[in-house]
C-alpha cells in the first residue's frame, strides 16, 4: 500500500475529488480542511469503503456517485484495509480486542489437548451414529446421552460412566435402532401412557409363559440363556466333550453341542412369542398404533418382538440401549477416556496459566492510563475464556473516586463520565482496534477525523503521542483530516510530516482538490522577507499595526489604523508613507516600495479587483487580508458619507465600524437592504483583519468565494 489514488465523483456533497497520498517515503499526511468543505463527507466515503457499503450523495441521489480508491497497482482497497476513526462514537468497541488477550503458546497447548480429545470424542459418536441411526442436527446420540442421563456436559457424563459399561455387550441391545424404536412419535405415544395397560396385559402374559417355560424364567431367558451358550461354546466346552443338562421340571435332557443348545433355546422362545395369548395382548397394543410414524414403530416392534416387554420401563431400556453401545464400542470408549483424562490436567493448567496471564490488552492499558487522566478502570472478567475458547471478552468498568473504584456497568458510567472522559474511553476503544490490527499484521490505511476535538490541551496532546506511535507503526498509513488550524499545524511538527504531505483541502463550486499547504511556518516572517511584492506589503498592515501597538508606538499605530478604518488622513496615506513606516516599526532599512506616491488606498481596491477575479485555489492567507480590508473600507467610506456627520465620525475611537453601523442603522432605518449587508461586513470582517502570529485559523476557514460575494455586493453600493 504505498500509493493511494482517489477518484471520487458525488459522495456526500462532493462533487469531484482526484488526488493521491504517496507513502513511499512516509507514513503520514495532515489534510487541513476549512468547516463545510470537504473533511466529512471524505470520512465517510472511506466509512463506506471499511463497511463495504455503497456511497452516494444524499442530497441529490439521483447523481451517479464514483467512488475509486485504489493502491499502487490499481487494485481496489479491500473494506479490511481502511479503518475509520470518525470524531466521536459512543457505541464504537474493536470487535477484535479479544487478539490482544491471547497467549499463543497458553492457546496453543489448551487447542492441542482440546483437538486430541475432540477427535476420539468424534470417532466414539460416529460409530454411536451409526448404530443408533440419529443422523439429524438437532437430535444426536450427544443430545439423546445427556437428555437420558441428566447431565450437561458430555465429556462429564463420559467420564463417570466407565463403570457401567461392561466388558462385553448385551448384543440384542446393541443391535437396537434407536431411531426406529425411540422416534419422536412413538416416545409421545409411550409418554402419554395412552398404552400403558395394553403394555402391562402384554408383559403379565409373557411372564406368564417364561414362568411356565420348562426351560425358561424370569431370571434366566432366553437372553442369559443364548448367552451361556454362546460363551461355552467359545470357550471350548462342547469341542472338550463335555454337556450339559436342562431340568424340563421333571427329567434332565443332555446336550451335547451348542447347536443343539440353541436350537432349544430358539424353539422355546418361539413357542413362547407366537403363543396366541400374547399375540392377542399384542395386537391391542397394535391397535394404538394409527399413524405412519406409528406403524413404522409397529413394523419395528414386529421384528423385535423379545423387546416389547420391556417397553413397560422405556426410560430404563433407554439407558440400557445406550450402555449397550458403549460397551459394544468398549475399545474406542475407552481410547477417549485416556485422551480426556490425561488432556484434562493440561486443559486445567492452561485455564489457571491464563487467569494470571499479562497481555497486550493490559499493555494499552497501561500505556492509556500513563497519559489520560480519568476517573475509570477497566479489566477483562472472563480472560480465560477469551484466552481459550475465543469467547467475547466481557469488560468490567470501575469508577474512581477518593482511591476507591466502585464496580459499574458502562452506561452507568457514560451518565457520570464528562465529555472529555468519554471520548477518552472512546479513544481507548480506538487504540485496541489498532493494537490488535498490528497483532494481526493488517496492512492497515487510517482515516483519522477530528478525533481531537473537545478534549483539553493534556489530553489533545496525549492523543497527539498516540498518532505519532501509529504513525510509526509498520503497515499502518495514516491520513490525518481536521478542521482545526493548530491541530493541524501541532500534528504536522510533532509527527515530522514532511512538507509535500501537508495540505490544504481548496473548493471550487462542487469540486475539490488538495494542494501543498503554502504556509507551514509563520507567515508573517515570509511576508516580511517579501514586502517588495504588493501583495505581502498590503497583508501585513494588520500585523506591523499590532506590533506598533505592543510597543507603545502611538503614532505609527493611528497611521496603520488610518489603513484599515476610513479616517479623514486615509486618502492621503501614500505607498511611500507605508515604506517608511515598515522601515521604522520592522527593522527594514532597505526596503523599497514600488508606486511611492500612489495612495496605499487604490493599491488596496487594485489588489481586491484582482483577487475578485482569480481562481478560489489562488486566494492564499493575504489574499482574503486584502479582501477584507477592502471590504471594511468601502463599507465605511459609504456609511461615513450617508452619516454625513464629520465631527460624529472624528469622535469615534474604538470599534468604529459598529459605531458606524449603529449611527446608519438609527438614521436610516427604511434602508433594510443596505444595513443587511453592512452588519454582515461587520460580522464577516474584523477577525480577519485584527490577526496576529498565534490565531489566524478565523480567516483560513473563511470560504474564498464568501469574501469575494460580498466585496462585490458592497462595491456596488459603495
Amino acid at each position: 500500500m504505498q500509493k493511494i489514488s482517489v477518484n471520487l465523483a458525488n459522495c456526500y456533497g462532493i462533487g469531484l475529488l482526484q488526488c493521491g497520498f504517496d507513502f513511499a517515503n512516509t507514513n503520514a499526511y495532515s489534510v487541513y480542511a476549512p468547516n463545510g468543505f470537504m473533511k466529512t463527507s471524505l470520512s465517510k466515503t472511506f466509512l463506506d469503503l471499511s463497511r463495504d457499503k455503497n456511497s452516494c450523495d444524499l442530497i441529490h441521489p439521483d447523481r451517479e456517485t464514483k467512488r475509486e480508491i485504489s493502491d499502487e497497482n490499481n487494485a481496489a482497497l479491500k473494506p479490511e484495509q481502511v479503518f475509520v476513526i470518525e470524531p466521536y462514537n459512543e457505541n464504537f468497541d474493536s470487535e477484535k480486542t479479544s487478539l490482544l488477550l491471547v497467549n499463543q503458546a497458553i492457546k496453543k497447548q489448551y487447542d492441542d489437548a482440546l483437538k486430541k480429545i475432540e477427535a476420539k470424542k468424534d470417532e466414539l459418536f460416529k460409530r454411536l451414529k451409526q448404530r443408533s441411526g440419529l443422523t439429524g442436527r438437532t437430535v444426536t446420540p450427544e443430545t439423546e446421552l445427556l437428555k437420558q442421563f441428566g447431565y450437561t456436559s458430555i465429556y462429564d457424563l463420559l467420564d463417570v460412566s466407565e463403570k457401567d459399561v461392561g466388558e462385553k455387550p448385551d448384543e440384542r441391545l446393541a443391535v437396537i435402532v434407536y431411531e426406529r424404536l425411540f422416534n419422536e412419535k412413538a416416545l409421545a405415544l409411550l409418554e402419554s401412557g395412552q398404552i400403558s395397560q395394553q403394555l402391562k396385559d402384554y408383559i403379565e402374559k409373557y411372564n406368564e409363559l417364561i414362568v411356565g417355560s420348562p426351560i425358561l424364567s424370569k431370571t434366566f431367558n432366553h437372553y442369559h440363556a443364548k448367552t451361556v451358550n454362546k460363551n461355552l461354546a467359545d470357550n471350548g466346552f462342547f469341542a472338550a466333550n463335555h454337556s450339559v443338562n436342562l431340568f424340563n421340571g421333571q427329567t434332565k435332557e443332555e446336550i451335547t453341542s451348542a447347536d443343539d443348545l440353541n436350537a432349544k433355546i430358539e424353539g422355546e422362545k418361539t413357542r413362547i412369542l407366537t403363543d396366541d395369548g400374547l399375540n392377542k395382548k399384542f395386537e391391542a397394543i397394535d391397535k394404538k398404533l394409527t399413524t405412519k410414524e406409528l406403524r413404522e414403530f409397529r413394523d419395528y416392534l414386529l421384528d423385535n418382538r423379545d423387546v416389547v416387554a420391556e417397553l413397560g420401563d422405556y426410560k430404563k431400556l433407554q439407558k440400557d440401549i445406550w450402555l449397550s453401545y458403549l460397551s459394544a464400542e468398549r475399545s474406542t470408549y475407552l481410547d477417549f477416556l485416556k485422551e480426556y483424562q490425561s488432556g484434562k490436567e493440561i486443559i486445567k493448567q492452561s485455564i489457571e496459566a491464563a487467569k494470571q496471564e499479562e497481555t497486550e490488552w493490559k499493555e494499552v492499558i497501561r500505556i492509556f492510563n500513563e497519559r489520560f487522566a480519568v476517573p475509570f478502570t477497566l479489566e477483562v472478567s472472563n480472560q480465560e475464556d477469551v484466552i481459550l475458547k475465543g469467547t467475547r471478552p466481557e469488560i468490567a468498568f470501575g469508577f474512581k473516586e477518593d482511591g476507591q473504584s466502585k464496580p459499574v456497568d458502562r452506561k452507568l458510567l457514560l451518565e457520570v463520565l464528562s465529555q472529555g472522559e468519554k471520548r477518552a474511553l472512546y479513544i481507548l476503544n480506538i487504540l485496541f482496534e489498532i493494537s490488535a490490527r498490528q497483532k494481526q499484521g493488517q496492512e492497515t490505511l487510517v482515516i483519522a477525523d477530528d478525533i481531537a476535538d473537545s478534549f483539553d490541551y493534556k489530553n489533545k496532546y496525549a492523543i497527539v503521542e498516540y498518532l505519532k506511535d501509529v504513525s510509526e507503526l509498520n503497515k499502518f498509513y495514516c491520513i490525518f483530516l481536521t478542521h482545526n488550524f493548530d491541530f493541524h499545524r501541532t500534528i504536522s511538527g510533532r509527527l515530522g510530516i514532511k512538507r509535500s504531505n501537508r495540505l490544504f483541502a481548496v473548493k471550487n463550486g462542487r469540486n475539490l482538490s488538495l494542494k501543498e499547504e503554502k504556509y507551514q511556518n509563520n507567515p508573517f516572517e515570509f511576508w516580511k522577507d517579501n514586502l517588495e511584492d504588493r501583495r505581502y506589503a498590503i497583508s501585513s498592515i494588520p500585523f506591523v499595526r499590532n506590533l506598533a501597538e505592543y510597543c507603545g508606538r502611538d503614532a505609527e499605530f493611528n497611521r496603520l489604523t488610518s489603513l484599515l478604518h476610513m479616517k479623514v488622513d486615509t486618502a492621503a496615506i501614500t505607498v511611500q508613507d507605508l515604506e517608511n513606516l515598515y522601515k521604522s516599526i520592522i527593522n527594514k532599512p532597505n526596503l523599497t516600495l514600488a508606486d511611492s506616491q500612489k495612495p496605499v488606498i487604490d493599491v488596496i481596491h487594485e489588489l481586491a479587483d484582482e483577487i475578485a477575479q482569480e481562481n478560489d485555489e489562488q486566494a492564499e492567507l493575504e489574499s482574503k487580508i486584502i479582501l477584507s480590508i477592502a471590504i471594511r473600507l468601502m463599507a465605511e467610506a459609504f456609511m461615513v458619507r450617508k452619516i454625513a456627520n464629520q465631527p460624529f465620525v472624528d469622535g469615534i475611537t474604538k470599534n468604529q465600524t459598529m459605531q458606524l453601523l449603529k449611527k446608519y442603522r438609527h438614521d436610516f432605518p427604511q434602508e433594510r437592504d443596505p444595513i443587511a449587508l453592512m452588519e454582515q461586513v461587520n460580522l464577516m470582517t474584523p477577525e480577519n483583519i485584527h490577526l496576529n502570529s498565534f490565531m489566524y485559523e478565523p480567516i483560513l476557514d473563511m470560504l474564498p468565494k464568501h469574501l469575494k460575494q460580498l466585496y462585490a455586493a458592497v462595491k456596488i453600493v459603495h
